[in-house]
């Protein structure tokens, strides 16, 4: 029997731990819960991949947030997991929850900021659902596919790898967390030309998310302050590193591969920042002056 604690005592991460034990998958699922996405057999060639996410009013927009970039959000960021895994986007349900005394211009709002996105990406709206809730809320469950040679997951960094991004950070929430632009053209161009060991985007913070491939690696990593690139919005180098909602890739590829890469930096813009050492190391921060300090590992959770 269920103790009677409270989730805030948990916390985010713990509860989602206690649910994942629970699930029992048979064959046909690749991965399941734990990476950006869900990996699923499909063909000879091709996995599927399946996400979710879901945006509440109060915690990821307000009451003043306008409507077209509510709805943009909401399917970005289920882009962005599909780009987390190197993978292209098809198909989407979105599942959309009214207070009462909604408009109909809004919700007309809100739908267009969804539907110019899938168009520019080229995914097919294929149904949702519709409910009354207390406040807005909008879930997205989209449904990609990637090539078995191509797919890219959280574990895999290797002692040695150099971990870049693939854009500036910090002052997400001057913005850039209703406007950014999902990283599946970046990449695609990735998976084609290089050898990439693991990648995450950057949702909860660099350091929260680079812990996720760290711990599914069994590594370490030091990070060069010098070297991470900070927004014009940044408030700081700890915002860089903790506020979240950034959506960038964060990646890791052998230094023979960040050599090719930095080579082929007109094409996309790839900022090296840090490379993976063994786990003992546990995760460092080198500072301007040379002197490393071990990050606590926090960033964005809900609980």
């Amino acid at each position: 029997m269920a103790k009677n604690i409270p989730i805030t005592k948990i916390g985010e991460f713990a509860l989602i731990e206690r649910f994942r034990k629970q699930l029992k998958t048979d064959s046909s699922v690749i991965v399941g819960s734990g990476d950006d996405c869900a990996v699923l057999e499909f063909n000879r060639d091709s996995y599927l991949l399946f996400t979710c996410d879901t945006i509440v009013e109060g915690i990821d927009f307000t009451g003043k947030t306008p409507p077209y970039l509510i709805g943009r959000k909401s399917l970005a960021l289920s882009l962005s997991d599909i780009a987390a895994c190197a993978g292209i986007a098809r198909y989407a349900l979105v599942t959309l929850g009214l207070p009462k005394k909604s408009s109909l211009r809004k919700i007309k709002e809100i739908s267009r900021g969804i539907f110019d996105l899938a168009k520019k990406y080229q995914v097919n709206i294929v149904g949702g659902d519709v409910s009354c809730a207390k406040q807005l809320f909008i879930d997205t469950s989209v449904l990609g596919t990637v090539e078995k040679k191509s797919l890219v997951l959280r574990k895999g960094a290797k002692k040695g790898d150099i971990i870049f991004v693939s854009g500036k950070l910090g002052g997400s929430i001057k913005g850039k967390h209703l406007k950014f632009t999902p990283r599946i053209k970046e990449a695609r161009f990735l998976v084609k030309n290089f050898k990439l060991n693991s990648m995450i985007d950057i949702s909860d913070g660099l350091i929260q998310d680079l812990a996720h491939i760290l711990k599914l690696s069994r590594a370490g990593a030091f990070l060069y302050e010098e070297l991470i690139p900070l927004a014009k919005q940044a408030f700081n180098i700890d915002d860089a590193l903790y506020a979240g909602e950034d959506f960038e890739l964060l990646f890791t590829l052998s230094l023979g591969q960040a050599r090719k890469l930095n080579a082929m930096k007109k094409k996309f813009p790839f900022w090296p920042i840090g490379e993976i050492v063994e786990q003992k190391y546990g995760l460092r921060l080198v500072d301007k002056k040379g002197r490393d300090k071990i990050l606590k590992i926090k960033g964005f959770r809900h609980f």
